[in-house]
């Protein structure tokens, strides 16, 4: 009696676990991550003109910046607060350093590989940090953007 060849079977398999790993979603790197926390509760406390610019090739010092604008200094510590809380929930992740908390115009939240910009409106429209990097890619960081 003739033996079947096992062959076939491993090549079958080998094509499932191809076709599986083809249907995988890419994994979203650890900077992308914090940068969509950051923006979303930027956005859960009524941030407007919220962007995420991928500034890695023309800075050494971080990946990614995350862009939010404030009405009025109030909201500014709102969202420099909602940031903060976010990204230490959801990722365990606490900023390196902060400035600009006393005045709240322009609130600086450095992960390393994120920082987070939250202007008041008359600093944003001020520093226009936008045409500083006009020529860096503008991630996604939600379903509405």
């Amino acid at each position: 009696m003739a033996e079947k060849k096992p062959v076939a079977k491993k090549v079958v398999a080998k094509k499932v676990v191809a076709k599986k790993a083809a249907t995988r979603k890419p994994k979203v790197s650890a900077a992308l991550q914090l940068a969509q926390v950051a923006a979303r509760a930027a956005d859960e406390k009524q941030g407007s003109n919220i962007t995420v610019l991928n500034v890695g090739d023309v800075l050494a010092i971080t990946e990614l910046f995350v862009v939010a604008t404030a009405s009025n200094s109030r909201q500014v510590g709102a969202i420099q607060s909602e940031v903060s809380h976010k990204v230490r929930e959801k990722l365990g992740r606490s900023p390196l350093r902060s400035e600009g908390t006393v005045e709240q115009q322009w609130v600086l939240i450095d992960y390393d590989d994120v920082v987070v910009h939250i202007f008041a409106q008359e600093a944003r429209d001020f520093y226009e940090i936008e045409r500083l990097y006009f020529d860096v890619p503008v991630l996604s960081w939600g379903l509405g953007d």
